[in-house]
């Protein structure tokens, strides 16, 4: 969750809320955002479930993490295609340079369009 701060950034955070709420109310703060995070989190579980149940068997192998923007663009963006395997998606034939054994010269003069 906290993957992306460092140790500087939690030391800044944790001595802003110490001036903010004072030392006699942040434990009082943290208990109920522990709370609050274990509310939202349980909530999105319960919907997923939801989801998966609502959408019936046809879907039963539906990947959810999938409409997770983050995974989505990691997926699309980062990842090679070489991996890719899904039926349905055609294969690219790498690119060769010009003048490539096999490759035929164009019926036409590139130079006039």
């Amino acid at each position: 969750m906290f993957g992306s701060l460092g140790w500087p950034e939690m030391l800044t955070l944790i001595v802003v809320a110490l001036l903010v709420f004072g030392p006699d109310k942040l434990p009082g703060v943290i208990r109920d955002a522990a709370q609050m995070l274990r509310t939202v989190r349980n909530l999105a579980k319960d919907a997923r479930s939801q989801i998966k149940t609502e959408l019936g068997p046809e879907f039963s192998d539906f990947d959810m993490d999938s409409l997770n923007p983050r995974s989505f663009v990691r997926k699309n963006l980062f990842e090679d295609d070489d991996e890719d395997d899904r039926p349905g998606r055609p294969r690219t034939e790498p690119r060769r340079a010009p003048g490539a054994q096999g490759e035929t010269k164009p019926t036409y003069d590139p130079d006039t369009i």
